[in-house]
C-alpha cells in the first residue's frame, strides 16, 4: 500500500499533520517535495504521487484542487485546515484514524469513492488541463464597455448570447466557488451536472444547469483578446472571433474517506 501526502506549502500545522500520518499509518508513505524538505527526508513531486494508491491533501480547498489536478484519478482524501472545506471532509483531530480506515478499505479491495466530474475546454490548437471547479472565459478586463461578445450553445441549441464580462462553466464542486460569487446557483455534489453562468451580462439569462454529457460551445467575439482559464490557475489567451468547446473530462476526481459534508460547509458561508 503506497500512500502519498501533500501538505499546504509554508504551513507548519500542515507539515506537522503530514509527519503524524507518516509515523502512525501502516503504509509506505511518500511526501511531496516541499513537505519532505521541511522534515529532512526524501519526497516526490505532486504529479509523481499519482502512482500512489491514495493521496492525502492537507490544507484548504486550494490545496485539494492543486493536488487533484496533479494526481486524478488517484483517490484523494482532504484534511481541512481552511475556513469552509467543501472538498475536505476530515478534521485535523481525526486525520490519522480516517487515513487508517481508508488505507484498510483500499487494501481490502474497496472502491466506493465519491466521484466529482471535471471539465475540459479546448479551442483552435489548444487544450486546457481538466478543471475541478470551473472554466472561465473572460474579456481583457471587467466593467462597463469592456468584456466580450458571446454566443452559448448546448448540444447545438442556442441558450443565450450578447455582451458580458465573461462566462463561467462550473462543475458541482465549483458551484460553491466562483459560480456562487457571480450569482449562480448552489448545486448538490451528488448531481452529475455543469452550471453555465454569465458574468454581468447586458441582458442576462438565468444560470443553466446541464448534464455532464452535454457539449457546450461558446463563440467569443467583439473583443481585442480574451482568456480561457481553468480553476483560476492555467490560462490560454485567445483571439476572437473563435469558438471554445467544453465537455466532461475523461477522468473524474475520486474522493476517499467520509462523505463530503455539503450542508455543514454551507453553514460556514453565512
Amino acid at each position: 500500500m503506497h500512500l502519498g501526502v501533500v501538505a499546504k506549502r509554508d504551513t507548519p500545522r500542515a507539515v506537522e499533520l503530514a509527519d503524524r500520518i507518516r509515523r502512525h499509518v501502516d503504509a509506505s508513505v511518500t511526501l511531496d517535495e516541499a513537505t519532505a524538505d521541511a522534515l529532512d527526508t526524501d519526497g516526490l513531486t505532486v504529479a509523481e504521487l499519482a502512482s500512489c494508491d491514495l493521496v492525502v491533501s492537507i490544507g484548504g480547498d486550494g490545496t485539494f484542487l492543486f493536488t487533484a489536478r496533479e494526481v486524478a484519478p488517484t483517490p484523494i482524501m482532504g484534511i481541512n485546515l481552511g475556513e469552509v472545506g467543501f472538498l475536505n471532509a476530515v478534521s485535523p483531530a481525526d486525520c490519522v484514524e480516517a487515513v487508517r480506515t481508508a488505507v484498510d478499505r483500499i487494501r481490502a479491495g474497496g472502491d466506493d469513492f465519491q466521484e466529482l466530474p471535471q471539465i475540459r475546454a479546448e479551442g483552435d490548437g489548444w487544450t486546457l488541463p481538466a478543471a475541478v471547479n470551473e472554466i472561465s472565459i473572460l474579456g481583457p478586463q471587467r466593467g462597463r464597455n469592456n468584456g466580450l461578445g458571446t454566443e452559448i450553445r448546448v448540444d447545438g441549441e442556442l441558450y443565450t448570447g450578447g455582451r458580458a464580462d465573461g462566462v463561467l462553466v462550473s462543475t458541482t464542486a465549483g458551484a460553491t466557488a466562483y459560480n456562487l460569487s457571480e450569482g449562480g446557483p448552489l448545486v448538490h455534489p451528488d448531481l452529475s451536472t455543469f452550471v453555465i453562468t454569465e458574468m454581468c451580462a447586458a441582458e442576462p439569462m438565468p444560470s443553466l444547469v446541464v448534464p455532464t454529457a452535454a457539449e457546450i460551445a461558446i463563440l467569443v467575439e467583439e473583443a481585442d483578446h480574451a482568456f480561457a482559464i481553468a480553476d483560476g490557475r492555467t490560462r490560454e489567451r485567445i483571439d476572437p472571433p473563435t469558438a471554445i468547446q467544453l465537455r466532461a473530462a475523461e477522468t473524474p476526481v475520486r474522493i476517499a474517506g467520509p462523505p463530503l459534508e455539503f450542508f455543514a460547509a454551507l453553514g460556514k458561508l453565512e
